[in-house]
């Protein structure tokens, strides 16, 4: 990949990887990308490393909240495995990178199914590559404001049973929705699919008292992606989750994310004070 310097735009002479799916634009900065980059990963272009890193000047620090969201996902999904949940459906899962859900479920329950869905093609294309031989882990491509799309999808009708219980999934995406385009019903369409012992994990960027300025840096720079980011506080997450027929937030309740179940052991990267999380249970 040709390198970028000075902060000058991409130009139409960029060299495309031979892994990018056709028709992505590789000088248009993606939330997904970006979010690869944050972890260490390696499926991201030069505009996604550049944006990241204005993040990190803006706020330094930011690039914590990748490392922040991965923990708090692979705690909840461990702790959900240990409820008995054998099945997921993670939606806006990302790029495949260390610690995906079926990783974690499938080391102590080899026989749990997990389906990813993602909006962005170069996530998708390489969770097909590392999915291949997995009979019960597959991935679809759609929109998470398509709620009919994903859940009357050939895919998600093999692979998932919702007569069973099901661990709907929200790490790190539902602040890249709007109010205009209905988070609340987008939420309570999910839930209605759900069985008594289904589940609702959410982790979600935060406003952040006396960081207001800053905030609004930060929105500035997703406004370049095709994803804005919509931060939320802490009541307005409750108000989501509560607002939903029949679910009830699990303790530590909406929290920040490092508070929710921390790991009594540590080892975990520092807490990203920008992020959010809750856990619901369908009654």
């Amino acid at each position: 990949m040709a390198a970028r310097t000075g902060g000058q735009p991409l130009g139409e002479s960029v060299e495309r990887p031979d892994w990018v799916p056709e028709g992505v634009d590789v000088t248009v900065p993606n939330a997904a990308r970006m979010y690869d980059y944050a972890l260490g990963g390696y499926h991201n272009f030069a505009v996604d490393r550049e944006y990241v890193e204005r993040l990190e000047r803006i706020m330094p620090g930011s690039m914590l909240a990748g490392h922040s969201s991965r923990a708090f996902l692979g705690r909840a999904v461990r702790w959900l495995a240990d409820a008995g949940i054998t099945q997921f459906l993670d939606i806006g899962s990302g790029i495949p990178t260390l610690g995906n859900v079926h990783e974690i479920v499938q080391a102590s329950t080899p026989g749990a199914r997990v389906l990813y869905v993602d909006i962005d093609p170069v996530a998708v294309a390489h969770s097909r590559a590392i999915l291949i031989g997995e009979p019960r882990v597959d991935v679809i491509q759609a929109d998470l404001r398509d709620t009919a799309g994903i859940l009357n999808h050939p895919t998600t009708a093999r692979l998932l049973d919702f007569s069973e219980p099901v661990a709907v999934v929200l790490s790190a995406v539902l602040h890249f929705i709007p109010d205009t385009d209905d988070p609340a019903g987008i939420l309570a369409r999910l839930v209605d699919e759900l069985v008594a012992g289904s589940y609702l994990v959410i982790s979600h960027g935060s406003r952040i008292p006396g960081f207001e300025a800053k905030a609004e840096e930060v929105q500035e720079v997703y406004q370049r992606t095709p994803t804005p980011l919509i931060p939320r506080n802490s009541e307005q997450l409750t108000r989501l989750f509560t607002g939903l027929d029949r679910m009830e937030i699990v303790e530590p309740g909406v929290v920040p994310i490092g508070e929710w179940r921390p790991d009594p052991l540590g080892g975990e990267p520092a807490p990203w004070f920008a992020m959010i999380a809750g856990v619901a249970m369908k009654l």
